[in-house]
This record gives structure tokens, sequence and C-alpha cells, in this order.
């Protein structure tokens, strides 16, 4: 009876400080834009999360601040602004092109091509070496003397 008893008791605790979750914001168009416009900057704790993925203070803190300009009428433009002029182009998980950001944009294509380059080096430098091991002809008959005598040591 006992246990019981303690088992509804540890049930019913639950639910009395169970509440519906409130909303962050009063419109949902503008939680659905600040979603959408925080999958775009990146976490500055995290790094390869997007702020809208973040648990992080900070990242809960920028969300805020976010939130807060969207409702002073700020454009996404805008407010974009905002965290590339404190943070620099890295918050930005699709920097603009310009001579800062080159190596982060055209960085992996040249690694390809440099790779793609090597491999063209080492297969003609290989393909040389193997051509040039062809045997002489008194070579290939010592060869084929060998694996004849190799045979009729395996036969029974």
């Amino acid at each position: 009876m006992r246990t019981l008893a303690c088992l509804l008791l540890i049930l019913f605790a639950g639910s009395a400080f169970a509440g519906d979750a409130a909303p962050l914001a009063d419109d949902p168009a503008l939680e659905q834009r600040l979603m959408r416009l925080s999958t775009e900057l990146r976490c500055l704790v995290c790094q390869n999360e997007t702020l809208a993925d973040s648990r992080a203070d900070l990242a809960i803190d920028l969300r805020n601040q976010i939130r807060e300009q969207m409702h002073a009428g700020k454009s996404d433009a805008e407010i974009k602004v905002w965290p590339t002029q404190r943070y620099g182009d890295f918050v930005l998980y699709r920097p603009p092109v310009k001579s800062s950001t080159w190596l982060l944009w055209f960085g992996p294509f040249a690694l390809l091509v440099v790779a793609a380059t090597a491999l063209l080096i080492y297969l003609k430098r290989r393909r040389k070496h193997t051509e040039a091991a062809h045997l002489t002809e008194a070579q290939h008959r010592r060869a084929q003397a060998l694996l004849d005598e190799d045979l009729r040591d395996e036969a029974p």
C-alpha cells in the first residue's frame, strides 16, 4: 500500500509543475523569420552549428537580439550587417566573395587542381617505370625455364 502511495505521489508531482511552454514571440511569422535567418548564421561558440540549432548561452542571446531587431522593423540584410560588423564574415555560412574570402571560396577548387595535377604526374611516372620493365629475350627464356621447372617440381 505504501509503495502504491509513493508511486502515485511521484506520478502526480510531475504534472503539478508541468505547464504549457510560453511562446517566444507573439507573432509566429516573426519566429519563422528568426529561425530562417538564424540558420544562415554560425554559432560563435560551437562553430559547426547554426545559430538556430545551438543551445549555447551566446547563441540564445544573439537570437534574442535578432528578435529585438526584427521587432524594430529591420530587414534581414540590415540584421546580418550587425553580427558581421561585430564578429566578421566568419559568422555567415555564406560569406560574400571578396579579397579576404577568396581562399575560402576558391581554396577547395585550387586544392582539387593541385591534387589532380599531382595524380597525373604520378601516373605518368608510374607508366614510364612499367614500360621500362620489359624483359629481354634472354630474360624471358630464363623466366620461362624457371616456371617450367617449378611446374615439374609440383607434378606428382
